[in-house]
């Protein structure tokens, strides 16, 4: 059976529950609703495992906070024996439109210091990531404010379409492959 790792980054806690920052752990919130299963609480995070067609997914959001993601994600890899290409790090983007998505096979952190401290970890920028856009209407000096902020009314009318699509891009990053995915659904 293959098996991939699939981790949405956020950080733990009620009050980050609803904020822009934690739209890793929404999807896979979304992902194990899907897949009728439930998150269980683990070695440096809440786990859950996702069977579809012959593939394991498992399900990692971080309780390490953002900025030591990659703590969570070195330890996940290693104990399950995933190679680094079927890891999937699912992140806020402040870059995109909101709802945007972008899957890339490697990259640069793009300032984002959950991504940052997991390039650090696993020594290297090669590995696929999934950029889910939240924009950028914040004034100068408010993006911590706004990273760390809760979804507008409008958004968050459109946030559950928007989960929905993004749960199928990393179905299929597991079912069709990176290639696949990428021309699929980035830009959608």
């Amino acid at each position: 059976m293959k098996k991939f790792l699939i981790v949405g980054l956020g950080n733990p806690g009620a009050e980050y529950v609803n904020t822009r920052h934690n739209i890793g752990f929404k999807i896979l919130d979304e992902l194990a609703r899907d897949g009728e299963t439930d998150f269980t609480t683990a070695k440096l995070g809440s786990v859950a495992e996702y069977k579809i067609k012959g593939r394991t997914l498992i399900l990692l959001k971080p309780n390490t906070f953002m900025n030591l993601s990659g703590k969570a994600i070195k330890y996940w890899l290693e104990k399950e024996k995933i190679p680094l290409e079927n890891l999937l790090v699912i992140t806020d983007d402040l870059n995109l439109p909101y709802g945007t998505i972008r899957i890339k096979a490697k990259g640069s952190d793009g300032g984002h210091n959950g991504l940052k401290n997991t390039q650090l970890l696993l020594n290297t920028t090669n590995y696929p990531r999934f950029r889910f856009g939240i924009s950028d209407e914040f004034k100068k000096g408010k993006q911590v404010d706004y990273v760390l902020g809760e979804w507008d009314e409008e958004e968050k009318e459109q946030l559950p379409e928007r989960l929905k699509t993004a749960s199928e891009a990393v179905k299929s990053f597991a079912l069709s492959g990176l290639a696949n995915t990428m021309s699929s659904f980035n830009g959608k």
